[in-house]
């Protein structure tokens, strides 16, 4: 089906269609709020991948202020539940000899997160609850969303969503549709700097960091973007930053 928000891919490579291009941000919530209405009184889970520093988070924010506004859905009908609540604790990074690549996709538990996005499918009748990831302790949170019965859309948004490998290929499965964040590098890079910068990081510190593990993330990443429904380009993400910011 060709939902709103979108244009065509650039025709064909090597046989598979390229994934369309989002047009901006209000399509974007036009596009979502179609998936709602296809899905009649069935859950959609919908899936925003990118690499660190992408906008990821923006744009689930700024999608869910908008669909939540819409007098047709009502303010709980969408939840917003981040991939990155599915990190492993620090003890266990410790343990596995991972501590330092923390934020690779061997760093996260993907059998657990699909697990938890095949309950919300499944529309349960009571709340379900969906662990954080809190970045003043740079530690998972158990317990820390509450999905309510009354969510009809399921925001959800991480790095690997599409990785096809071992346990991630069960997260896609459960994805209705996925988006994928293409931002510029060097603005992308600049972002993580001063995030690492805001938590604690010295600015040598967050230099290194976003150098030697977020960048070798951010390509393995990025090689999976082919695999998307949809591609959100910069215009649409920076959008969505206006939206916030009110």
């Amino acid at each position: 089906m060709q939902y709103p928000g979108s244009v065509a891919g650039g025709g064909e490579s090597g046989g598979e269609e390229l994934p369309g291009r989002a047009a901006g941000f209000d399509a974007l919530v036009a596009r979502a709020a179609a998936l709602i209405a296809d899905a009649g009184h069935s859950r959609v889970v919908l899936g925003i991948c990118g690499p660190p520093g992408s906008g990821k988070t923006t744009l689930v924010l700024a999608l869910a202020a908008a669909l939540s506004a819409d007098g047709r859905l009502g303010a709980e009908a969408v939840a917003h539940v981040p991939m990155d609540g599915f990190h492993l604790a620090d003890a266990e990074l410790r343990r596995l000899g991972l501590l330092e690549r923390k934020g690779a996709a061997a760093t996260f538990d993907p059998a657990g997160y699909a697990a938890l996005l095949r309950r919300l499918r499944g529309g349960e009748d009571g709340i379900v609850y969906a662990p954080a990831f809190e970045r003043d302790l740079e530690q998972p949170l158990a317990g820390a969303i509450p999905v309510l019965p009354s969510a009809r859309l399921i925001l959800t948004e991480g790095n690997y969503l599409l990785r096809d490998e071992g346990p991630w290929r069960a997260v896609r499965t459960q994805l209705d549709e996925t988006w994928f964040c293409s931002v510029d590098q060097q603005a992308r890079r600049a972002r993580l700097v001063e995030r690492h910068e805001r938590f604690g990081k010295s600015p040598a510190q967050a230099r290194a960091w976003v150098r030697e593990v977020d960048e070798a993330n951010a390509r393995e990443i990025d090689a999976t973007a082919g695999t998307a429904d949809l591609v959100v380009p910069e215009h649409a993400i920076d959008e969505a930053y206006r939206v916030l910011a009110g």
